[in-house]
């Protein structure tokens, strides 16, 4: 028996990275997915329903969320984790990056979670988490839009669970340091930065959500942060 065996969990920027992490690490626990993505990957897993779903198109996400309730009885974790970042001198960024940072971080978080919520609602198991980013909790020098993008994904999170709590939906935010991905390459990042080598794996962060979304159903975790050793403080 899996820890995750008939719940069923939908997740945003599913193809790669640390959502690709998290839906494995959910299959291998027994859950059934519905992985959203711009390309649509299965990424091989059974007991999956994939289809193209980019976080800026309500529509796309409610199409996904419906044919995932068709098929497997409903919804119970939504794992709100597609996201872009730039980072640079603030005024040094270009203005494409700017809006693509706020559409799908800030406005991305908020059309998924009104796709879902429905069905949560229906759901005695539910569970809404946010991958946000320890620049959801402190300001970082060269990341002022992208910390005010992933604030915003805090904020909402922490005002939905003072919201859902009562109708039994645990909403928390995971925000971990430095992942070693291809997120934000040629937007501030390369791949021969030396910081990359310390940095965690997306697996480290599908871990925490694993944690987050198996609690006893007595309590809630409200945040969790967490830093590779490597990685410099601020604030």
């Amino acid at each position: 028996m899996g820890a995750l065996d008939g719940r069923v969990a939908y997740i945003t920027g599913a193809s790669r990275g640390i959502g690709a992490a998290v839906a494995r690490a959910f299959a291998a626990e027994g859950a059934s997915l519905a992985l959203a993505s711009r390309s649509g990957d299965d990424l091989g897993l059974a007991n999956a329903v994939a289809q193209p779903a980019d976080v800026r198109d309500e529509a796309a996400l409610g199409a996904l969320a419906a044919a995932a309730a068709e098929r497997f009885g409903g919804i119970d974790i939504l794992v709100i984790n597609a996201g872009v970042g730039a980072y640079g001198p603030f005024l040094d960024l270009p203005r494409e990056d700017i809006e693509e940072m706020i559409e799908v971080n800030v406005k991305g978080a908020i059309y998924s979670a009104r796709a879902v919520l429905p069905y949560l609602l229906k759901s005695k198991v539910a569970d809404l988490v946010t991958v946000a980013s320890e620049a959801g909790r402190r300001g970082l020098p060269f990341e002022a839009t992208y910390c005010a993008s992933k604030f915003a994904q805090v904020g909402f999170t922490s005002a939905l669970d003072h919201e859902l709590r009562e109708q039994g939906v645990r909403c928390t935010s995971v925000c971990p340091g430095g992942v070693a991905t291809d997120f934000a390459m040629g937007h501030g990042r390369t791949p021969d930065m030396p910081q990359l080598a310390g940095m965690m794996r997306p697996e480290d962060v599908a871990a925490a959500v694993l944690f987050v979304v198996t609690r006893p159903r007595t309590h809630r975790m409200l945040e969790v942060a967490f830093r590779p050793v490597t990685e410099t403080s601020w604030g």
